[in-house]
């Protein structure tokens, strides 16, 4: 059975706690703290496999759960650290993850203007990680109303929203999907000459725990697309060993079907997907849920029935669908005239002519697949367009990993576009350090210096002229921010990377571990804040979903 998408829910492990140990040994009355760090917990990762072609096994196993770190010990013994569950999956399997629509209010914005309200739970995190991938990556075109795929409209009508999180696209890639949580640690590691009897150690951080979306999109050299019954079955038999259905019926094909042809050398993955009808792309008929499959294919092979009353409408009709569903208007395109034996050479024209009419650029061949009629010629062309895509690619790749285009920004409005041999890391660290100092104006290009000019363009990186400036934090800042909520009921929420960190590892049922927490927090400027926002000593303070009070009660 095939199965191309798949939910399954995630938990990776536990941390370890830490231990509260001190020595004891004969002759040693002092032997000071040795409690020991608890060990991590086991991380979730997805690892691509050849061998693999569907996702039906995560029916039978919707919930996968990683091992949890051990507890510290005494004698400074640290916790073994869980083992990473390791899950195959097919070549191709997109990984998101699924957050169900609460507050706060975030919007979708497409890119036909329209601007849609929804409600999904976003972590400060999730959303300090979002924000630079914004801005790193300004060529990604949001998609419109009409380009979302099936899943996306399926994922909005249940009221869920997706956050992409890994594509595994080569066999054995891994990706770590669900993170372990740290091991907190012993008591041995806050001895201090000022603290040499600690009594503080830190629980286990938890893991990830969320439920993801698996979504198979085939990895294939060339995509069959066409009406039902244009051939594409009878197609991929003849010239691969694939064994699809065939019928004299539309819509025989349920489940895509891969097989592989070669010609001269050299070996061509086909993928044949269900037929196509008018509406597709907005759900109907079967290939709207297979439209996937042929996203990555290098070459669509558009297969159009001889036998239709106007093959150019039959072409313009699968054309129109798949400009609706993504950016496959774009992707090369050989067109093929099936079942042509028997066929009078002027009706064959007359075909060709229609096609040619809707796109004048088309290339088309005549083929008969039942009778081995120009399926060799067709092969070869194939092979040679998916080369010369193949070639265009990693030439594309390798440029991008020589040089990084950047932008140098004057205050006159002029941009100039250079190259400069950057890595991902520093482009990234340079675009934030542009919007940490929203305040540094940006002189005119007469009032610049040679030197003055060499350093702006070693600073601003990928900022379009038009753009307004956005003022955001470095990546130290971010970790350390932090902000307070007051609630209606008088309790004060505070959120913060660095600070939600230091309460999950926070031991409630440890005075001292929650007095080291409230310590942290006046370090932080967070008791102040607190203070000047009416917190009296029984108020209640929550970080992270841990609660207390704001000093200790006696």
């Amino acid at each position: 059975m095939f199965v191309d998408i798949a939910k399954v829910s995630l938990k990776a492990g536990d941390g370890g706690n830490g231990a509260v140990s001190f020595r004891r040994e004969i002759y040693i009355p002092k032997g000071g703290p040795d409690g020991g760090d608890g060990g991590r917990g086991g991380n979730i990762i997805f690892k691509a496999d050849k061998d693999t072609n569907t996702l039906i096994d995560f029916r039978f196993t919707p919930i996968l759960t990683a091992e949890n770190g051990k507890n510290g010990a005494g004698q400074r013994a640290a916790g073994r650290s869980g083992k990473d569950l390791i899950v195959e999956v097919p070549i191709g399997t997109v990984v998101y993850k699924i957050e169900r629509e609460k507050s706060p209010h975030s919007r979708s914005i497409f890119s036909d203007g329209e601007d849609t309200e929804r409600l999904s739970p976003v972590t400060t995190e999730q959303r300090s990680e979002r924000e630079p991938s914004l801005f790193s990556s300004p060529s990604k075109a949001v998609p419109s109303r009409e380009a979302k795929t099936g899943a996306q409209e399926r994922s909005e009508n249940d009221g869920y929203s997706r956050v992409f999180l890994a594509d595994l696209t080569q066999d054995g890639q891994e990706a770590i999907i669900a993170k372990g949580g740290d091991g907190g640690f012993g008591n041995a590691h806050f001895k201090s000459s000022t603290r040499q009897a600690p009594i503080i150690a830190e629980v286990g951080e938890p893991g990830e725990e969320f439920e993801a979306e698996l979504e198979l999109k085939t990895m294939a050299d060339v995509g069959l697309v066409g009406l039902p019954n244009a051939g594409k079955s009878t197609f991929l038999s003849v010239v691969s060993n694939a064994k699809p259905e065939i019928a004299d019926y539309p819509f025989t094909t349920i489940t895509p079907n891969l097989g592989v042809a070669t010609i001269d050398g050299r070996d061509l993955l086909i993928a044949d997907i269900p037929g196509l009808i008018e509406g597709a792309a907005e759900g109907k008929g079967l290939g709207h849920d297979f439209l996937r499959h042929v996203d990555r294919t290098a070459v669509l092979l558009h297969l159009v029935d001889v036998y239709n009353n106007d093959a150019g409408e039959a072409y313009e009709t699968i054309r129109k669908e798949l400009d609706k569903y993504s950016d496959l208007k774009n992707r090369p395109e050989i067109v093929a005239l099936t079942k042509c034996e028997g066929v009078d050479e002027d009706i064959i024209k007359m075909q060709m002519a229609s096609i040619l009419a809707k796109n004048p650029d088309a290339k088309i061949f005549t083929i008969s697949s039942s009778a081995h009629l120009g399926i060799k010629e067709l092969l070869r062309e194939l092979s040679a367009r998916v080369a010369a895509k193949k070639a265009s690619k990693d030439s594309i790749d390798l440029g991008r990993e020589k040089y990084s285009h950047s932008r140098s920004i004057f205050s006159d409005g002029e941009d100039t576009e250079r190259l400069s041999p950057l890595t991902t890391e520093q482009r990234s660290e340079r675009e934030l350090s542009l919007f940490s100092s929203p305040s540094k104006a940006v002189p005119s290009r007469e009032a610049k210096t040679g030197a003055q000019e060499r350093s702006e363009n070693d600073e601003y990186s990928r900022v379009s002229g038009n753009d307004l400036p956005v003022i955001s934090l470095n990546p130290k800042e971010l970790k350390t921010a932090w902000k307070v909520e007051k609630t209606e009921d008088g309790k004060f929420i505070v959120t913060g990377e660095k600070i939600e960190k230091f309460a999950r590892r926070t031991d409630l049922n440890n005075y001292a571990s929650v007095n080291r927490l409230r310590d942290i927090m006046k370090k932080l400027g967070i008791r102040g804040e607190l203070t000047s926002m009416g917190a009296e000593p029984d108020s209640i303070i929550s970080i992270a979903g841990k609660e207390f009070t704001f000093v200790e009660d006696y």
